[in-house]
């Protein structure tokens, strides 16, 4: 493997130079691709996590808002897809060669479909998926499944695709790392059960990974010739056994690195609530690298005291943005906000994950700062942070920061015509384009001439965005965009945008999303005239028609039966808290009646999160003397449009 992944234009094996130059540019070129095409190896398309395709010369703003272009093939699949489809073009399978899509499910399978004419090429079913029952809780962040949450990451090179199943054993669950030939789908080394310990503040309490109480939904990265891999909770429960991971393995062989990085080391004593977490989650967004040096990830909130953030020795670095070296042994820097009403305190107390988002790193700059990244979280404040020094806890020390609306959401970037960069953030319901200045002072400022579009977009706020563009090209670049629906009834929308001036280009039914009780964060895969969307069960192919492939009419989209909702306790009920008084709340329905809820015993069990007057949440339990006992108590989404039915 080269020293980066990502989208690939190449016409041969580029030297260790070129390598290190592409990295720092941002097309990071690993590995032949077929003349003129893009390969997609890993999230957002490289491993800065920029989501620019700069080889888009057929998709221009012209071409996608005319007639032509729309959706060509609906691809069926087993499960819910919440990772990115990869793309990788000149691949031999059974004696053909085929531009392939992979595309992973939560029902642990990935498959292998022709990236042109949707035609399932290969599949492998990589072990039974967690029902949501056997999650702390029942979280029902997710679908009725788990298996494979993140996106994995393709080796071009040696032509593998690296994926984590979470699999239920009928006794225990078990995430598990499998390297697969791109040929052929098998094992190309044995696979391996993720274990991990690492040694608690004071050096003599050593603490284990917990398979069940861990979520791993970041995408996975390849860098420095490891694959690494970060975990955070289900639903903020079992607060006493999760605590984040970035774990790392050899890339070759799958043997784990010697050391592991746990992002909340506080000793049980130290925690007022016993309560720990410090998640990696960022919304699906993979941790980021810049092509040579150290990885960035973002963590979520800790104990609900807002007293257990220690930066000494990094303890727990909770609301932060951390860079650690590539062997996991050591925090290099790290980013605090400090700002009144979003500094980490405040962040943990209300759960206000500053994780909730992933972190971009931009390709080099002019300027007297050339190397920047940008990070924002459910606060909705975007960060502009010196890559090479974050700054600690101080947000005196950042470059700028810019209010874009709350982001469960990931940043995209690209460079104009003007040769000038550009960020596009995606928090709330718009989108909006930054021109990174570096002089006289490095800042980003609004883009003259853009409108933010406004998308109708559900569940939480923010959204997933991808760039394309014919190199710098003037009148070339196209932002596309994918929603989360706003309504069970409602389906996932493809959305594509010219990036000059934000004038909607294109709208069409990309998939539908019925378990509206989990994040639909899906990324639409812009390469080679074409656009993939992953759903549930569904793969949508669009492009532009041609005579023996014409667009797909409205009438021929098939919208796959919703699952059956599993009976996890006996009565459920969503609403807003209208009062806490003890263990002991008040909810106000949909429908306006007002119930109490006793959470002693979803307390006990670590399945109920810190009820906040004015939070939406779900209880479930049993009613005893007309007082709703819960056995669980979580987070729901805010709109009731989206909640399942009271029973």
């Amino acid at each position: 493997m080269g020293r980066a992944s990502g989208m690939v234009r190449g016409l041969m094996q580029p030297s260790r130079k070129a390598l290190a130059a592409a990295a720092l540019t941002l097309i990071a070129a690993t590995s032949m691709a077929a003349a003129g095409k893009v390969n997609v190896a890993t999230y957002h398309g490289d491993t800065l996590r920029t989501g620019w395709n700069d080889a888009e010369a057929s998709l221009t703003p012209t071409v996608v808002s005319g007639t032509t272009f729309g959706l060509l093939e609906q691809v069926t699949l087993d499960d819910q897809v919440d990772a990115q489809p990869l793309l990788v073009t000149g691949i031999t399978i059974a004696g053909a060669e085929h531009d392939v899509a992979y595309v992973a499910t939560e029902n642990n399978s990935v498959y292998a479909v022709d990236a042109s004419s949707g035609s399932l090429l290969l599949h492998v079913n990589l072990g039974t998926p967690v029902p949501q029952s056997q999650l702390p809780g029942a979280c029902g962040n997710n679908g009725p499944n788990v298996g494979i949450t993140s996106t994995p990451v393709i080796d071009i090179a040696s032509q593998t695709i690296y994926a984590i199943a979470y699999v239920y054993t009928g006794a225990a669950e078990q995430f598990v790392l499998h390297a697969l030939d791109l040929s052929t789908l098998a094992d190309k080394v044995a696979p391996v059960v993720v274990t991990a310990s690492n040694t608690l503040a004071g050096g003599k309490t050593v603490y284990t990974f917990d398979a069940h109480a861990s979520r791993q939904r970041p995408a996975l990265l390849e860098a420095e010739g490891n694959i690494y891999a970060a975990f955070g909770s289900y639903c903020d429960l079992s607060v006493k056994a999760s605590r984040g991971w970035m774990l790392g393995w050899n890339a070759a062989t799958l043997a784990p690195l010697g050391a592991s990085e746990l992002t909340n080391r506080v000793l049980p004593s130290d925690s007022p609530d016993d309560y720990f977490l410090t998640s990696i989650w960022m919304s699906g967004a993979g941790p980021a690298w810049g092509g040579s040096g150290n990885v960035f990830f973002v963590t979520g909130n800790s104990d609900k005291s807002g007293t257990t953030y220690d930066n000494k020795g990094a303890v727990n670095l909770s609301e932060s943005v951390v860079e650690i070296r590539p062997a996991l042994n050591k925090i290099v820097s790290y980013f605090s906000p400090t700002d009144s009403g979003h500094d980490v305190a405040t962040l943990d107390k209300t759960d206000g994950d500053f994780g909730a988002g992933g972190v971009m790193l931009l390709p080099k700059q002019p300027g007297a700062v050339p190397l920047l990244s940008v990070a924002a979280g459910k606060a909705g404040m975007m960060y502009l942070l010196n890559k090479a020094s974050l700054g600690g806890e101080d947000s005196n020390t950042v470059l700028g920061e810019y209010w874009i609306g709350a982001c469960w959401c990931a940043p995209s970037y690209y460079r104009g015509s003007d040769g000038v960069g550009r960020v596009v953030s995606s928090g709330g319901k718009s989108i909006e384009v930054w021109e990174v200045q570096t002089s006289p002072t490095t800042a980003l400022v609004p883009e003259p001439g853009f409108t933010p579009p406004s998308i109708s977009t559900g569940q939480f706020p923010g959204l997933f965005t991808a760039v394309s563009s014919n190199g710098t090209a003037a009148n070339s670049a196209v932002i596309w965009a994918v929603n989360r629906p706003f309504d069970s009834s409602k389906d996932v929308t493809l959305f594509a945008f010219d990036a000059a001036t934000g004038t909607e280009l294109f709208s069409g039914t990309a998939g539908t999303w019925p378990n509206t009780g989990g994040d639909a964060n899906l990324v639409p895969t812009v390469a080679n005239g074409k656009v993939y969307v992953g759903s549930y069960r569904s793969l949508a192919i669009f492009g532009v028609q041609t005579t023996d492939q014409p667009l797909l009419a409205k009438s021929q989209f098939t919208r796959p039966e919703p699952p059956a909702e599993a009976a996890i306790s006996a009565h459920q009920v969503s609403g807003f808290v209208r009062a806490v008084l003890g263990a002991r709340i008040v909810m106000e329905t949909r429908d306006g009646k007002r119930i109490t809820v006793d959470l002693s015993e979803a307390i006990q069990r670590e399945a109920a999160v810190h009820p906040t007057v004015g939070d939406t949440a779900l209880a479930r339990g049993d009613f005893v003397h007309g007082m709703l006992r819960a056995e669980s108590f979580l987070h729901t989404i805010p709109q009731p449009a989206l909640w399942r039915p009271d029973r």
